[in-house]
């Protein structure tokens, strides 16, 4: 386990919320792959800094799990379009020297689990 994984999915969280958009880009790759509404994800840090500028999104960190360049992060992300409504996730990141290169929203953290091969063993502990 490598913890500059968690420091760069903490880094990217602290950008998002706070809507500084430099080191998000900073932060991610070139080529980075961000899911949508739809089942055709945005790739690319033009893609990225509208989704950033536009989301108004809030994440909320809960337990964190990593193996081999993958964190997946319970979430519960409250968006500025329904800001009574947070909702209960979990997110994938795939993190490549430092930069996330691939985000991947799920709907629990089953689900996050069954994509990535992650499990309650891979559960990261400050």
């Amino acid at each position: 386990m490598s913890t500059s994984e968690i420091a760069t999915v903490l880094a990217w969280h602290d950008a998002v919320n706070s809507n500084d958009i430099d080191t998000l880009v900073e932060l991610s790759s070139d080529d980075i792959v961000l899911p949508t509404d739809d089942d055709d994800p945005d790739q690319g840090l033009d893609e990225l800094r509208e989704w950033a500028t536009s989301s108004g999104v809030t994440l909320e960190m809960g337990r964190m799990f990593v193996h081999h360049g993958i964190v997946v992060v319970e979430e519960k992300s409250t968006w500025a379009s329904d800001p009574g409504t947070p909702v209960e996730e979990a997110i994938a990141f795939r993190v490549v020297e430092d930069q996330v290169v691939t985000v991947v929203r799920h709907g629990s953290l089953q689900d996050a689990f069954e994509a990535t091969g992650l499990g309650e063993a891979d559960l990261y502990e400050q």
